[in-house]
């Protein structure tokens, strides 16, 4: 259940369709649905690994997206004398910051709404609601409905981010990473939280939002999750062309998840032997 207290509302007019909410409590539970499947399209040949400069977008990725509908953007602060939300609000234009990844994720994972095989979630709403509690951020639909989400981002952690001149790009590569989840398929929630949180950080990755810390890594698992998922699955965007990673996502919407027949009938290898290349190619 949710519990919803009086909000005070700062109501903006079109086009930006950005509502700014401050209130006290509130608790969410999130939902889910399933999508009927539909084919996924043949893959690519596999291609050789080219070096890209840093923030360079391809020539046919700069083509794709565009025209794809806008979800309705609210900004919740619980605790406006929190340190956290200061920081929050001088370091960033929360409409302008909040639209612009939207547009990145829905660019990244999905080619247009003129393409037959573009089967985007129809988010409707995101509330970005900020609030001191433990961790990062994490992303839940509302009690209306799995086409409203909120994303819970903690003042705690902005607050503490290190050094300052580094509160934009966490800020937005946070944002980014967590309203993937708005626009992702799971497999109708058989998919591995490996993979789900690696595609989140790899869009994230794509936008040169990569934070100092991160890098390519192969110990452990393949969906060992996050960024180090993220590393592998630019190895495939790489190896078997632009697109794979929204065939990966969108076979996600298809049907439920068997890691032999999901890889091989897509990629034509096993998981496995596709991280033992990365590996190798790696070393």
């Amino acid at each position: 259940m949710t519990v919803v207290p009086k909000t005070t509302i700062l109501s903006f007019p079109d086009p930006d369709s950005i509502t700014i909410a401050m209130s006290q409590t509130s608790v969410s539970s999130s939902t889910a649905a399933a999508a009927k499947p539909t084919p996924v399209p043949p893959h690519h040949h596999e291609i050789n690994i080219q070096k890209e400069k840093k923030g360079h977008k391809h020539e046919d990725e700069e083509q794709d997206g565009g025209d794809f509908p806008q979800p309705k953007l609210r900004l919740e602060i619980r605790d406006l004398n929190h340190p956290g939300a200061a920081k929050f609000l001088a370091s960033v234009n929360a409409g302008t910051v909040t639209s612009a990844a939207v547009s990145n994720v829905q660019r990244l994972l999905y080619r247009s709404l003129a393409d037959p095989g573009t089967n985007m979630p129809p988010t409707r709403s995101v509330t970005l609601v900020l609030r001191d509690m433990d961790g990062v951020a994490y992303t839940t639909g509302t009690e209306l409905d799995d086409d409203h989400k909120e994303i819970h981002f903690s003042l705690r952690y902005i607050n503490n981010i290190h050094p300052p001149s580094r509160l934009t790009d966490e800020i937005t590569g946070v944002l980014t990473h967590e309203l993937v989840h708005c626009y992702q398929w799971n497999a109708q929630r058989t998919c591995p939280g490996g993979l789900i949180e690696g595609i989140a950080d790899w869009v994230r990755l794509r936008c040169d939002l990569s934070p100092p810390h991160w890098k390519r890594e192969t110990e452990g698992a393949w969906d060992k999750g996050y960024q180090h998922t993220a590393y592998f699955l630019d190895f495939l965007e790489h190896r078997f062309g632009k697109g794979t990673v929204r065939r990966i996502n969108e076979k996600l919407r298809c049907e439920r998840y068997t890691a032999e027949e999901f890889w091989t009938s897509l990629l034509g290898h096993s998981v496995e032997k596709l991280y033992q290349d990365y590996v190798e190619k790696s070393e």
